[in-house]
Formats: structure tokens, C-alpha cells, sequence
């Protein structure tokens, strides 16, 4: 991680401004029918991540891991269930793409629920809650499941005594219940920085210590002032843990109150905990709580703009940089309808933090590029079999098998292939991957379809003005995206993920070091294999110190591209460079 004018950008071991893009694996780890990991062996593991890879371009995940999974027992960790982790993760790793180790929790724990309850939990072992001897479930009139963390006495007392250390009597005597969390979870990156490979462990971005965190009572105190108590003082227990068990150079990345962006009920923010700095990251995820509940309305350009922006914010308030490792929308029933283009429009924020139609005319005001990961990737998707609660008679066969939820992207058709279930154009994205120096703008005009399987509205969102002619000329009905950005003298390229649908002999690139009509597989800019990846391609450009542009297009459609349109839209460029981005 390391400053730059905006704000905190992640960098790599090359010191380029990193992005990090792809998904969630997986909702599976809540299901027992999994053993709780994301995948039900390695070979799964392997197929999903090379599929992940040659569709998407992927090149990170956050791994879901359960404490339950990890401690069954107050006084048993299961390396069993680490080795099955450790062969999962190494299936990503290997072909190049990042992990970020999630501990997962929902709802705190499966076992506060019963065999006839409307909904479910996961995370805390079944000893941690017989020990707490908590009152039987209910969450009252919900129509959501996260309501629970609001109304279920069970759920909130369980998550209250958590935040307060409370002392549990177990089997294996007295014990601290934050204090077992944090004593396994140092087993459980001990062994892993022992079992991994030295390049697999340098793929591992860091940890997220909690998902969701959310109060459980705030004992008449705001949110902001319970994350100051509280939440941040678990995290420094975490950030101590974590430099004991050998992982002092990875980031924690760490989450708000669960509902701090929701647009309902909203607390926290982590406004009053300080400057976090670089040891962690703050760590947000955006559902449209507006759009889940109420608002009827479709999502369009512009349309999460506001809500990037509070994110990036908030980092830059805080010290550090902003991740997003959670967003997405339902792909079945009522209103999925809507959720092509609201995924859509999340992707756009998280580029650019303002409206396609603007950001010609103020391309820095978009902000720094969010790393973002999708929630979800499960390739079991309508093929559960998971028996809710241990009930035989409520086996959960459809969508993500838990909850009623169905967000996977991703799914395995009859014939064993793993499939999207969105359009390609929006989940295989141009990005800027690594970026060597700072990036100053970014924008991707994707193209994609407002519908399912090819159906539905096309529009274009990344409009270019009048004033730019000839590039509106060239880029009219095609996808595109352009990058600016301030090089290094460091010598490491500037690497962006090329799309499936970007073939690199009918792909364009206008920029200050080249103009190509077709990218060769080497030269100053050139398009090379991604790592793992027999098909997927990046755009690899090596270029030195100053400013530096590039527009790269999806030529392989309308008219034929000409030289003298490249060259006519190259002088547009470097004028609308010299007004935008002046020395």
C-alpha cells in the first residue's frame, strides 16, 4: 500500500497501483453439504478457478473459511479441514489470482437456529453456543434474513456477549469467547503460512477477521461510538494476532457495521475509530438496500456513483485504501429483472465515480479505481442439496441454497462446463490491473445488455462529447475503455485486463506511445497471455516516466478502422489530455 495524490492505492511488490477484480468463493461454505469450504474437493477448486480466469479474467477472490469449520472443538483445531482450504486456495493461486482469507459469518452461528426455523446462520462452532445457552430463536414478522441481526433476541445476544469477551464454561474448561476466536484464527494463518507454498503465500492479499460485523446492542450508544469501543479494538487484537502468526506484512481488511451504507438504518462508518493507516484496509460492501426492499425503479448510468464515492471517501478520511469485497444483486425472482444493469452500473462506479455522460468533460473527478469483488461465485448454483437447519423434510436444492439467496454468477450446466449466468460484457471487464505509476483516470464502456441470454436494451453509458468528434466517430456502437495515468521510472509495465471479446488482431489502441490497428504479442504495447490462461489476454504497455493515455477498442464490429481515423483520434486525445490533465 502507498499514497498517492488522491488517496491509498494497494501496490504490488513492483510498486504499481494494483486493482483487484473477480468474486466471492463461495456461499457454499455456509452449507454443511460442502463441509464447510467452497468447493467439495480440489478438482472443483481447479475447475472453477480456471474458469474464473478464462471467462472473467479474474484475478482475485476472497476465500470464505468457518470458524466452525476451523473449531469444532474448544480444544481441537481441524488441520484436516486447513489442508482441504490450503488445496482449494492453491487452485487460484497457481494461475495467478489473489486471495483475500475471509473469515465468514452470518447471523453469528447455524446452531442458534432449529430444525423448523424460516431462516439460518453460519460461523460459530456448536460448542460456542451451547455454551451460551441462549433463549430459542425468533425473528418475528421478517421478510429479509438480515433482519434478524435486528430482531432475534438469539442472534443478538449471542453477537453482544461476542463483542464483550464473555467467559464461556466448556468441555474443556473456562474460556474467553473472543478469545477462542482470535486463538484459532492465529492457528489457522500459522499453518497456513507454513503449508503454502512461498509464491502461493505471497498471492494471499491479506485477511478480512469478520464479515458483516453488526452490534447486537449498543447499549444506548450510536454506532460510530460502538465501533470506537468495541469493533476497533477487536481489530487491533486481530492486526496482534496476525503479526504473531507471520502474516505482518498483509494488510487486515477490515469492516464497518454492516449497515452503515445500506440506506436504512444506518450506524457507523467507522467515523470515530481514527486514521486506521496502512496496516489495514477498509473493507466495504454495497448492497442497494433501496432497490432490495422498495424502490422499484431500474438502475442506470450514474447511478452508484454517490455510493463509490462515499467508499473512497471514507478510506481517504481514514488513511488507507478502499476495497470492496462484497456487492452484487439477486438473479432470480421478483425484481431480477433489474440486476444485468445494476450489476452493471456497480461495476461503473467502482471505475469511475461519475456518470458515463460526464466523465469526458471531468475525467479526475471519477477517483481513484475500486478493487471490487463480486458476491458471488458458486458453481453449485441450483444444484444444492443441503438440509436447512439438519431438517430432512427442508432440503434446499435451488439457487445458493441458503436463505432463499440466488447471487451466483456463475453455475455448471448439464454437461459439466462451468457457465456464466450474466452477460459476459459485464462480468469480463476491461481494468487496469496494474498500473505502473499512479492512475488518474478510468472509464469502460461495456456495451452490456439490460437483459438475460442476450436479451434486453443496449445503450451506451460512456458517451463522448461533440467536442470530440472524431473519437465519437471511432468508438460509435463499440466497446471501449481509456486509461490515464502518471508512469514511473520503475521499469514494470502497465497491465490491462483485455475482455474475451477483445480479440487482439481487431482491437484498436490509441495512445502516446502507439497507434495499432491489431495489438502484436510483443513490443511496447503489446497483448499477452494472462497468467494461468490459455485464452484470456492482457493489454501489457511499457512506457517510462510522464503522462500517458490510452484508448483501447473493440474494433471487430461496424466499418473497418482506418489509419487516418486512429491518427485523427490520437490528436483529439492529446488535446483533451492537455486540457484535463495540464503539467
Amino acid at each position: 500500500m502507498a499514497p498517492k495524490q488522491q488517496g491509498w492505492v494497494l501496490r504490488d511488490a513492483q510498486g504499481r497501483e494494483v486493482t483487484l477484480r473477480g468474486f466471492n468463493v463461495s456461499g457454499s461454505t455456509k452449507l454443511y453439504e460442502n463441509g464447510l469450504l467452497p468447493f467439495r474437493g480440489s478438482a472443483d477448486a481447479v475447475k472453477s478457478a480456471q474458469a474464473m480466469r478464462d471467462l472473467t479474467g479474474a484475478n482475485a477472490v476472497r476465500f470464505l473459511i468457518s470458524w466452525e469449520g476451523v473449531q469444532p472443538a474448544p480444544d481441537r483445531i481441524d488441520y484436516a479441514y486447513l489442508d482441504r482450504a490450503i488445496a482449494q486456495i492453491r487452485a487460484f493461486t497457481d494461475r495467478g489470482i489473489r486471495v483475500l482469507l475471509d473469515y465468514h459469518q452470518d447471523l453469528y452461528s447455524s446452531h442458534l437456529f432449529n430444525s423448523g426455523s424460516w431462516y439460518t446462520g453460519d460461523g460459530a462452532p456448536k460448542w460456542v453456543v451451547q455454551a451460551g445457552n441462549y433463549p430459542r430463536e425468533s425473528c418475528g414478522i421478517c421478510i429479509l434474513w438480515g433482519q434478524n441481526m435486528q430482531t432475534n433476541n438469539a442472534v443478538r445476544q449471542a453477537m453482544y456477549d461476542f463483542w464483550r469477551n464473555r467467559v464461556l464454561t466448556t468441555p474443556a474448561g473456562q474460556i474467553g469467547v473472543q478469545d477462542a476466536y482470535l486463538a484459532q484464527a492465529g492457528a489457522t494463518m500459522t499453518y497456513l503460512r507454513q503449508r503454502l507454498p512461498q509464491q502461493a503465500f505471497d498471492h494471499v492479499v491479506g485477511l478480512d477477521p469478520f464479515n458483516e460485523p453488526f452490534d447486537g446492542g449498543l447499549d444506548g450508544k450510536s454506532g460510530t461510538e460502538w465501533e470506537r469501543t468495541h469493533l476497533m479494538p477487536f481489530y487491533q487484537r486481530i492486526r496482534t494476532t496476525m503479526d504473531q502468526s507471520g502474516w505482518t506484512a498483509k494488510p487486515a481488511f477490515v469492516e464497518p457495521l454492516v449497515f452503515w451504507n445500506t440506506g436504512f438504518f444506518e450506524q457507523g462508518g467507522m467515523t470515530a475509530v481514527g486514521r486506521l493507516g496502512t496496516r489495514f484496509v477498509f473493507n466495504s460492501h454495497y448492497y442497494d438496500g433501496a432497490r432490495i426492499a422498495i424502490d422499484p425503479s431500474p438502475a442506470t448510468d450514474g447511478t452508484y456513483a454517490a455510493p463509490m464515492n462515499e467508499i473512497r471517501q471514507r478510506a481517504r478520511d481514514l488513511g488507507t485504501a478502499p476495497v470492496l469485497s462484497e456487492f452484487g444483486h439477486k438473479l432470480s425472482g421478483g425484481g431480477s429483472d433489474r440486476t444485468p444493469w445494476m450489476i452493471r452500473a456497480m461495476y461503473q462506479g467502482a471505475d469511475a465515480g461519475v456518470a458515463g455522460r460526464n466523465w469526458w468533460n471531468s475525467p479526475a473527478s471519477g477517483g481513484d479505481v475500486l478493487s471490487a469483488i463480486q458476491w458471488h461465485w458458486d458453481v453449485y448454483s441450483g444444484r444444492h442439496h443441503e438440509l436447512m437447519n439438519g431438517n430432512p423434510d427442508k432440503v434446499q436444492t435451488e439457487g445458493d441454497g441458503w436463505n432463499d439467496e440466488d447471487h451466483s454468477v456463475a453455475r455448471t450446466t448439464d454437461a459439466g462446463a462451468v457457465a456464466l449466468r450474466l452477460d459476459q460484457r459485464v462480468l469480463d471487464r476491461l481494468y487496469p490491473a496494474a498500473v505502473g505509476g499512479d492512475t488518474l483516470a478510468f472509464a469502460y464502456e461495456d456495451l452490456a445488455r439490460s437483459g438475460y441470454g442476450g436479451a434486453g436494451q443496449q445503450q451506451a453509458w460512456l458517451t463522448v462529447p461533440s467536442s470530440l468528434p472524431r473519437l465519437a466517430a471511432l468508438v460509435q456502437g463499440r466497446q471501449y475503455g481509456v486509461l490515464v495515468w502518471r508512469g514511473s521510472s520503475a521499469q514494470a509495465p502497465t497491465e490491462v485486463h483485455l475482455p474475451r471479446s477483445f480479440a487482439p488482431a481487431s482491437t484498436a489502441v490509441v495512445s502516446d506511445i502507439a497507434t495499432l490497428n491489431g495489438v502484436p504479442a510483443s513490443g511496447p504495447i503489446a497483448a499477452v497471455p494472462e497468467a494461468g490462461s490459455a485464452v484470456a489476454k492482457r493489454l501489457q504497455v511499457t512506457a517510462g516516466a510522464g503522462l500517458h493515455f490510452a484508448l483501447v477498442v473493440n474494433a471487430s464490429t461496424g466499418t473497418p478502422v482506418t489509419a487516418d481515423q486512429l491518427t485523427a483520434a490520437r490528436a483529439e486525445l492529446a488535446a483533451w489530455l492537455a486540457q484535463k490533465f495540464p503539467a
